[in-house]
């Protein structure tokens, strides 16, 4: 459960977005938009199933927001370059390239927040979609 970054309107006011992809599956489980608060932590962990929360192991990079949410034997701390947070980066990418809407000098760039999340959350369906099949 880490994020990535998605400027909306402009640089100064960055709305994230926080993808929980499962590491064995790369299915995306939950998401949640928001800044790097405790409260946005919180609506991504109530994105996820039940069942997923129960048997979850979150790698985070260590913020502060994560260790408040997150049940302490569901947290792991990942420091960078220990490979504990690898698979979101690569999401992060993948999301970058197939999706651009979160990259700010690009066309079609969302400046409105409605239509930047249903993008997304289009993008994560198709996502998932493509990986069950």
């Amino acid at each position: 459960m880490d994020e990535t970054w998605s400027c909306v309107r402009k640089k100064s006011d960055q709305v994230r977005i926080w993808p929980a992809p499962e590491r064995q599956t790369r299915r995306i489980a939950g998401a949640a938009f928001g800044d790097r608060s405790a409260e946005t932590c919180r609506d991504l962990w109530e994105s996820l199933p039940a069942d997923c929360r129960r048997r979850a192991v979150c790698r985070t990079d260590r913020p502060e927001s994560h260790a408040a949410v997150l049940p302490p034997e569901r947290h792991r701390a990942s420091g960078k370059g220990s490979g504990g947070t690898s698979h979101i980066e690569r999401l992060n990418c993948t999301l970058r390239q197939r999706c651009p809407n979160p990259v700010r000098k690009r066309l079609s760039f969302s400046r409105d927040d409605d239509f930047h999340e249903i993008r997304i959350r289009s993008f994560v369906d198709h996502y998932n979609l493509t990986l069950s099949v």
